[in-house]
């Protein structure tokens, strides 16, 4: 069981700061844990720039032995913990809240790649890897981690396991979930759960394994995990085709995914203004066909099994046919590796791009595959018309239901004051409609703190109960992620 606090929360005394200072500093040594601001300010801040807090200290343990005593002795003393990887996430679930009362724990400094087995198919590796890190070693070793997005240069293993984390290529591999094979991980009494062994049949009970995974640091800090790997692609070829319509985008995915089958990775959708965005924003960039069209998709397909001019004659086919049909008003297969990088750079690039343009709000949203054109089509006019001024637009998987929902605020808004004004309208507006049409406020970016209380709105009040009682069962004093996924109770 958890000690009690030795402080009510907000009554912590000079004294007991000091000797939970001098405890930690202990344990983890000079390199584990700092107060200098210099060291931790820039971790206060969440990626996006909407939330900044203030922490106890910066705790930087290096072995999974070090987390779990230092989890104990937080638990003594009554402090809080907020887990953070790379520091990349969307929803602001790695920022502690203002109060200053609990540690910053960052797991940057367990990056350790432990073994890459070909044979069988498996990485084991510690929280803090970066995930481009894991993609080269992997493609060393004749394999590849399924999955990708545009923060692989800082995301880490363990925060995209705590948010179970999409990308691009969901569409054919699924989410982080299914990428997980075995997990480890240090509860809030400071035990650590070793569920690392992956094994194919296994009904001996829950899977806990599956209960860390999305829990964004709130039920216990991942510190290592076994993920699965597949044989490297000898096949790999990328198009980008303009459309006259997003309907018409949800009939090109069909029609490729009956033409190339499971070879069909990624199939992601691009309104004009995002590419013209991206394009203004990075002046080396340069557009993939000659003429504007509504909406752009972007089509990549890879095998293990065909060479790169195999399945761009397939692809090439499939297009061709298309066209001819009238589908598709042009396309562009990338002649080399370093087009079809290119292409990508303009996908991952909207994100950067919109927000240079001016205050905004993001929403991570999944409806139906089926049902996504419509929905978009029925959401833009409807946001733009309650919110004069705004301009919505919908880009991303939309082979996996999943887009990024972003409303621009209107010419002249003050950064970070239309956000915490009228962009909250905004936002609960796109919710209820993601809700109305049976989707989910949260595909991909995890809840945070930036949704805590829409989950708790719009969400089934007994999945909410359920996960309450999960999280009272397994952190019974709150200390893990305090303010995160779970709203706290009306009495807290």
């Amino acid at each position: 069981m958890i000690p009690e606090p030795s402080a009510p929360c907000g009554a912590r005394t000079p004294e007991l700061t000091e000797d939970f200072l001098a405890a930690a500093a202990g344990l983890l040594g000079p390199r584990g844990i700092t107060t200098d601001p210099a060291l931790m300010d820039a971790w206060l801040t969440d990626w996006r720039g909407r939330y900044t807090g203030r922490a106890l200290a910066l705790a930087s343990p290096a072995t999974t032995a070090e987390v779990a005593a230092l989890v104990r002795l937080c638990a003594a003393h009554g402090v809080p913990i907020v887990p953070q990887g790379g520091n990349s996430g969307m929803a602001g679930g790695a920022t502690p809240d203002a109060s200053g009362r609990a540690i910053l724990l960052s797991l940057r400094r367990m990056n350790a790649l432990r073994s890459i087995s070909a044979d069988a198919g498996q990485a084991v590796c510690e929280a803090g890897v970066i995930l481009q890190s894991l993609h080269e070693a992997a493609e060393a070793a004749g394999l590849r981690f399924p999955l990708t997005l545009g923060g692989k240069g800082s995301a880490t293993i363990g925060g995209l396991i705590a948010t179970n984390a999409g990308g691009t290529q969901v569409l054919r591999h699924g989410t982080m979930r299914a990428q997980v094979l075995g997990i480890e991980a240090v509860l809030a009494s400071g035990e650590v759960l070793d569920l690392m062994t992956p094994l194919k049949k296994d009904n001996r009970g829950f899977d806990l394994k599956q209960l860390m995974i999305g829990s964004e640091g709130t039920l216990g800090i991942v510190t290592a995990a076994t993920l699965r790997l597949l044989p490297a692609a000898t096949g790999r070829t990328t198009a980008w085709v303009g459309l006259g319509g997003i309907v018409e985008a949800r009939t090109l995915l069909r029609h490729v995914e009956r033409a190339m089958g499971e070879t069909l990775e990624g199939f992601e959708v691009v309104p004009a203004h995002c590419l013209e965005s991206v394009l203004a924003h990075q002046p080396s960039a340069r557009a993939p066909l000659a003429a504007r069209h509504a909406w752009n998709a972007l089509v990549e397909c890879v095998s293990p099994a065909a060479d790169d001019a195999a399945l761009r004659e397939a692809l090439e086919a499939a297009l061709g046919a298309a066209l001819e049909d009238g589908l598709i008003a042009d396309a562009a297969i990338a002649a080399s590796d370093a087009q079809a990088e290119a292409f990508w750079h303009l996908r991952d690039g909207i994100s950067a791009a919109e927000r240079a343009r001016g205050p905004a709000v993001q929403h991570d949203i999944s409806v139906p595959v089926e049902r996504m054109p419509e929905f978009i089509l029925a959401a833009v006019p409807d946001i733009e018309a309650a919110f004069p001024g705004t301009t919505a637009l919908a880009f991303g998987h939309l082979g996996d239901g999943n887009v990024h929902f972003h409303v621009l605020a209107p010419t002249g808004a003050a950064r970070g004051v239309w956000e915490e004004a009228e962009g909250k309208t905004v936002s609960a507006r796109v919710h209820d409609l993601v809700t109305a049409w049976g989707g989910s406020i949260s595909a991909e970016h995890g809840i945070g703190q930036m949704k805590v209380d829409e989950l708790a709105r719009l969400h089934d009040p007994v999945a909410l109960a359920v996960m309450a009682r999960v999280k009272q069962a397994l952190d019974p004093a709150g200390l893990l992620n305090p303010g995160k996924l779970i709203a706290a109770p009306a009495s807290a």
